[in-house]
């Protein structure tokens, strides 16, 4: 059995996208069933309109989208931008991560580590101060790794549904 080919972690370009609305996909999936009420459901159109939306922010001058490139396979992604102020987030001008998703059969392997590293390297180089994101209550293997990276607690999200 030969060793699994390098990870490359690169900026994406169009022809990824597909790849990237099947990962954004997996996110979308994963987090309907951590909470069903919370989360969208995936629909027969996610994988492509997620794709569609992601190539839509491939030349704008404040977004962030790395692939981890497999052996010219796409086997994980960053979303991020670099925002102002929020006021109703109560924050000043930070870089943010969206989105991180790594192929189920890439985990455990440092994929996700390599991307995360490599996005705040380049929110760094772009001037962010800061790097703040969200994580799913349940998703305690996403919470390690932020927090195995430098992050901390600083926000909790509360839902409540309400009757229509």
């Amino acid at each position: 059995m030969s060793a699994p080919a390098e990870v490359r972690i690169r900026p994406a370009v169009a022809r990824d996208m597909d790849a990237v609305g099947r990962l954004g996909a997996l996110l979308v999936r994963t987090h309907h069933e951590f909470d069903g009420l919370r989360f969208l459901p995936e629909t027969p159109d996610t994988v492509r309109g997620y794709g569609a939306y992601l190539r839509s922010q491939l030349n704008k001058s404040n977004v962030v989208l790395l692939v981890a490139d497999e052996g010219g396979e796409v086997v994980g992604y960053t979303y991020a931008g670099l925002e102002d102020y929020d006021y109703m987030s109560l924050r000043g001008p930070a870089g943010v991560l969206y989105d991180i998703a790594v192929d189920e059969a890439h985990r455990r392997h440092g994929v996700g580590r390599q991307l995360l590293d490599a996005t705040l390297a380049e929110l760094t180089s772009r001037g962010a101060p800061r790097v703040v994101l969200s994580t799913a209550q349940q998703n305690g293997a996403a919470q390690r790794l932020f927090e195995h990276a430098g992050f901390r607690r600083t926000m909790i999200e509360m839902t409540r549904e309400l009757a229509v």
